[in-house]
């Protein structure tokens, strides 16, 4: 991991500083005035934006976790931002949108192909990560995952041992191999769901709630399209991360 900018926010109460991790483009953000470790809350975006775009919404979220005594960090997803582009991600996509504006069923194979390889990189990635932030002096565990593609949380709430709790938000398709995995989840679960989400299969989202092995899970629906997200829906997800973090 390598530093390559720093400043202060939010008059100087919160230090974010951009890094790369060999390729990968990432943001830290943690408290300027911190004495000890302090809980990570690795903050997940989805596909097809890149982190660039998504900086605002994700500044929102960091500011919220360092507010609660916590560092949030993210990294760009394969694929996006200046990242190498994939062909066959590229032409899943527009598969997607095709079917989408056609009003056609989005099959299996498109999910897929769509969800699948992204998960297979995205996640070590993840966990490449985490060896990295915890390493630093001022971030001691434990560790959440808040938000992002649903399927690259459930295999990381399944993979990796140092996330204790987990944040997801039903906003994308799942491919039936992850519904599998989510039955080998444990940890405590917090499933944000918009209801009247434009781009999400309802019922699919329904479904993989339900097949989440965890004993203690809960799923926090919302009218309202995909973007409608309330704020009491992300302050509620801060109270779930106090209670499994601290």
């Amino acid at each position: 991991m390598q530093f390559i900018s720093e400043k202060r926010l939010d008059d100087d109460s919160i230090l974010e500083r951009a890094f790369t991790l060999g390729e990968i483009p990432g943001v830290l953000w943690t408290s300027a005035s911190a004495s000890t470790p302090v809980p990570l809350i690795l903050l997940g975006q989805p596909g097809g934006l890149g982190l660039q775009k998504m900086y605002p919404r994700l500044l929102a979220r960091a500011r919220h976790a360092v507010a609660e005594g916590f560092a949030a960090a993210t990294i760009e997803l394969p694929g996006d931002g200046e990242r190498p582009r994939s062909a066959a991600f590229d032409q899943a996509r527009a598969d997607l949108r095709a079917a989408l504006a056609a009003g056609d069923p989005v099959t299996d194979d498109i999910v897929d192909r769509l969800i699948l390889p992204l998960v297979d990189q995205a996640v070590p990635e993840c966990q490449t990560a985490l060896d990295a932030l915890l390493a630093l002096p001022e971030i001691g565990g434990p560790v959440g995952y808040s938000g992002g593609v649903i399927s690259i949380g459930t295999r990381l709430a399944v993979v990796e041992p140092r996330i204790t709790a987990a944040a997801l938000f039903a906003g994308s398709y799942v491919p039936r191999a992850i519904f599998a995995e989510a039955r080998q989840v444990t940890i405590p679960l917090h499933v944000l769901l918009q209801w009247d989400d434009e781009g999400n299969d309802r019922q699919m989202a329904l479904d993989l709630f339900d097949a989440f092995g965890s004993k203690e899970k809960t799923l926090h629906a919302n009218m309202g399209g995909h973007t409608g997200v309330p704020q009491h829906a992300g302050e509620e997800g801060n109270r779930f991360f106090a209670r499994h973090l601290k």
